[in-house]
């Protein structure tokens, strides 16, 4: 018996603000999107470029979604490999995203989507030398 691997879904409150996350800042591509007028919900698939058979689905409800947890720490995380740990989270940094655990071996930095979501950066390939700001860094928050 085969399994084949479909799609991560996560829940969104402010989808602008979402794609803007993944969309803009982490670089996803938009695969597909499915608006039900009567469901009165919005998916939204965004896959690594050049990884379309691997996408998470953002689920955004029109009318709300009072009952998401406002910590979704719980949901685990979604991981994503960079090819510079230290300039990805850099930029990150710059647009005003909070590094909740910083690369300080420069391997593995968490970040937060505006849902709370954790996301985990690892460095492609060998870790990058130690290098400040990132070595003295401490953690803020939870990741």
């Amino acid at each position: 018996m085969a399994i084949k691997y479909l799609h991560t879904m996560v829940r969104v409150k402010d989808l602008d603000a979402s794609m803007h996350f993944y969309r803009d800042l982490l670089g996803l591509e938009e695969t597909k999107r499915y608006d039900s007028e009567s469901g009165r919900f919005t998916l939204v698939y965004l896959a690594c470029p050049g990884q379309p058979d691997t996408p998470i689905e953002l689920t955004y409800n029109w009318d709300g979604d009072d009952g998401l947890p406002s910590d979704s720490r719980h949901f685990g995380h979604l991981a994503f490999g960079v090819d510079n740990i230290y300039e990805f989270c850099q930029m990150l940094m710059d647009a005003g995203v909070i590094i909740n655990r910083p690369p300080r071996e420069g391997r593995m930095a968490f970040v937060r989507s505006p849902d709370n979501i954790s996301v985990e950066l690892l460095q492609n390939g060998d870790n990058l030398p130690v290098a400040e700001p990132w070595a003295s860094m401490g953690n803020t928050g939870i990741w």
